[in-house]
């Protein structure tokens, strides 16, 4: 995967971050990988739990030094990230794929095995793309909302959620990055669906906000506000993790829609 260049090397020597015009808490260097230690950090994160205002404080100095930030579990029951098997060598470069083919492909391929009732009111025919949506608020300033909200309890809190940052281009591709391999059982090339996320990126405002062994939670400035533009949306989601709905209550994409409507998050889980 062809990646900017990596400025964590640097914090080997300066914890601190101070030469990357960061003032970082005591954290580490993250390159555990299923195949053993990668040549380089994958991602930084930091030594104790993330707070409300953390995002805020560290996400932009860091975006200028070429990090972007993302909350990583530490307490799963698969443990930390390091234990994530993580194969960062697997990925391809979301850049180099379309996310209406691969959202038509996904859909398809669905479609064989799980399309009945669930895909009301679509039927096996992919119907596209959804229209982009107005944001209700500006993206980042929404990531950061949403991140405080999985620390202070307002949303279901990770169990021990660390600010973690990641070199990358953009928030949506994270998780290609690192080479996070949470919907392994789905799509063993997570750069495939960092694809979708950026169209994600630039038709909803969205932004990585979180990650677990097997979930990914987004921040939403652009969430669909009538039942007809959610509908459009729960199918790209049921194209991009079938899950979500075959595998969740409400199991039906018109009552999956509709707690898309002015959402600003969205979760996916990967059996």
């Amino acid at each position: 995967m062809a990646t900017l260049p990596n400025p964590l090397p640097k914090l080997a020597t300066d914890p601190s971050g101070r030469t990357l015009g960061l003032q970082l808490p005591p954290g580490r260097l993250i390159d555990a990988t299923d195949d053993g230690p990668w040549h380089e950090p994958l991602l930084w994160h930091a030594e104790k739990q993330a707070a409300p205002g953390t995002w805020k404080a560290l996400g932009a100095p860091a975006a200028r030094a070429g990090l972007l930030p993302v909350l990583v579990d530490a307490g799963g029951a698969q443990g930390g990230v390091e234990s994530w098997e993580l194969m960062p060598g697997e990925m391809s470069y979301p850049g180099d794929h379309d996310a209406a083919e691969l959202l038509a492909e996904y859909w398809d391929d669905v479609a064989e095995d799980e399309l009945d009732e669930e895909a009301e009111p679509f039927g096996a025919q992919w119907p596209g793309l959804a229209p982009a949506a107005s944001p209700t608020a500006d993206p980042d300033t929404r990531a950061a909302q949403i991140a405080d909200s999985l620390t202070d309890g307002t949303r279901a809190r990770l169990k021990d959620p660390r600010l973690a940052l990641v070199p990358a281009r953009r928030s949506a591709d994270i998780p290609a990055a690192i080479g996070w391999t949470g919907p392994l059982n789905y799509d063993n090339d997570v750069a495939r669906l960092c694809t979708i996320l950026r169209s994600w990126e630039d038709r909803f405002g969205i932004r990585v906000v979180a990650l677990t062994f097997d979930t990914l939670t987004v921040a939403v400035a652009a969430p669909p506000a009538t039942q007809a533009e959610a509908e459009a949306v729960a199918a790209e989601h049921f194209a991009f993790c079938p899950d979500n709905i075959t595998q969740n209550c409400p199991d039906t994409l018109e009552a999956y829609a509709k707690g898309l409507i002015g959402e600003p998050a969205w979760s996916f889980w990967w059996d």
